[in-house]
């Protein structure tokens, strides 16, 4: 796991999950706590945290697509649309990421 800090793609991968873990997070808890039982705190605690992180994602996506020399047609623009999707991030580590 240490070894993921040394490089971008390393970075972009952990950025990934930690999104991924917020997305989720916010999908199946924060949100039906919010509408199902009136309770709106982990929403708006989590709702910046999860916004930091696909800015985040978004941002180091396109920096590790530049420097890696991605082609925007088949490879950046993947990476970058996993994020909207519910597990994409989880997904996109196994099929790309992992193996750059």
């Amino acid at each position: 796991m240490i070894h993921l800090f040394k490089t971008k793609v390393g970075r972009l991968r952990i950025i990934g999950f930690l999104e991924g873990i917020s997305l989720l997070t916010l999908i199946c808890i924060a949100v039906p706590l919010k509408y199902y039982f009136k309770d709106p705190n982990l929403s708006a605690s989590l709702g910046p945290i999860h916004g930091a992180l696909f800015l985040l994602f978004t941002i180091n996506a396109i920096s590790v697509g530049v420097e890696e020399n991605w082609k925007f047609k088949t490879t950046t623009w993947k990476v970058i649309v996993a994020c909207f999707i519910p597990f994409g991030t989880f997904y996109i580590d196994k099929k790309i990421l992992s193996k750059i």
